[in-house]
């Protein structure tokens, strides 16, 4: 059976760009077609100045909303990134693997090192190194897809790159995975600036839906999108990115292609309308499943306390071969006497 490994990162509150562009996925195909992991990738959030309790706080949320979607632990492993010491371990092997020139291309640090500078602030080293935990994270459990947005087919590229070396280096230790895109609204776009992606570090902002947003804060939100010139209602991703980011949500939301949406249409009033309702409605089940989960964090504790140790589980071999085939010495485990006294040697 294919393994599957993806993840969601607390940076933020998890947004519809999320939802459409993975987590829905994850919930209806992944689960039932392959032996599915997802995590909430929590180390990857302290590469940049944090609050710790916001955090933690976002990891639960984020958690919860996994679940609200529609994932089943019954089908899928679901776990915190923290809570499985392979990530850490396997990272720095990777981090001797891997090369300064090879950080320093990633696309996402050369952005966010340009965007912290810019703000005064210093670029911590883990923001040039977190490609490397990420590969970590999917090469842990020998991940044959990773299903990913188009901005971090990069870093997967770089996962399979290690991965061959380390394999060519030190012997076959590691499965080399690929990337998978899903097709409409793989990428979600900011609704004030289509142009740019709707992400969940973004704190606040009219251009960004998150899936916990009440029914009529979304409606606003859509209905105040940036459309583009002219009257016609057309799909053109390149000339009309408000108009063709509004008709792949419609699209996602309700069924069809973007194309077939855009000949029914006259007025961008009548198709913002349409979005927006179509929008709450995706929304609906999954805040009213989050509140119930709310209503139950035991269940949500005990549901990644048993997926933590199922990752435990299914990483610690690659991660022990992996250690071993670079060079370094076992550990040597206590051994007892006929008495049962433990003997160290």
């Amino acid at each position: 059976m294919t393994r599957v490994f993806s993840g969601v990162k607390p940076t933020g509150h998890l947004t519809l760009g999320n939802y459409l562009g993975a987590m829905r996925r994850w919930a209806s195909v992944d689960q039932y077609e392959a032996d599915a992991l997802f995590c909430v990738v929590d180390l990857h959030a302290l590469t940049v100045d944090h609050d710790p309790a916001r955090v933690r706080r976002l990891s639960r949320q984020a958690a919860t909303l996994l679940l609200a979607s529609g994932l089943d632990p019954e089908l899928c492993t679901l776990f915190v990134q923290s809570h499985v010491d392979e990530h850490a371990r396997l990272s720095y092997v990777l981090e001797c693997v891997a090369t300064d020139g090879e950080m320093r291309r990633m696309i996402q640090y050369k952005e966010k090192a340009a965007r912290e500078q810019r703000r005064g602030g210093s670029v911590r080293l883990s923001l040039l190194t977190y490609p490397v935990l990420m590969a970590a994270d999917i090469l842990a459990y020998g991940a044959d897809e990773v299903p990913v947005g188009d901005d971090q087919v990069q870093h997967v590229e770089l996962t399979r790159d290690l991965a061959v070396r380390f394999n060519q280096r030190y012997g076959h230790t590691f499965v080399v995975p690929r990337a998978t895109r899903p097709g409409v609204a793989a990428r979600v776009m900011n609704l004030q600036d289509p142009t740019s992606k709707m992400g969940k570090s973004d704190d606040v902002g009219p251009g960004i839906v998150y899936l916990l947003d009440e029914p009529d804060v979304v409606r606003k939100k859509v209905m105040r999108a940036v459309t583009d010139s002219g009257r016609e209602v057309e799909y053109d991703r390149e000339a009309r990115p408000g108009l063709a980011n509004l008709l792949e949500i419609l699209a996602a939301c309700s069924g069809g292609s973007p194309e077939e949406l855009s000949g029914a249409y006259t007025s961008y009033g009548a198709l913002k309308k349409d979005t927006a309702e179509a929008v709450v409605e995706v929304l609906r089940p999954v805040q009213e499943r989050h509140k119930e989960l709310c209503a139950d964090p035991g269940y949500v504790e005990g549901v990644l306390r048993d997926g933590a140790e199922r990752a435990r589980g299914m990483s610690r071999p690659t991660v022990d071969a992996a250690y071993r085939a670079i060079g370094l010495l076992p550990a040597v485990p206590a051994a007892a006497d006929a008495g049962g006294a433990v003997l160290r040697v």
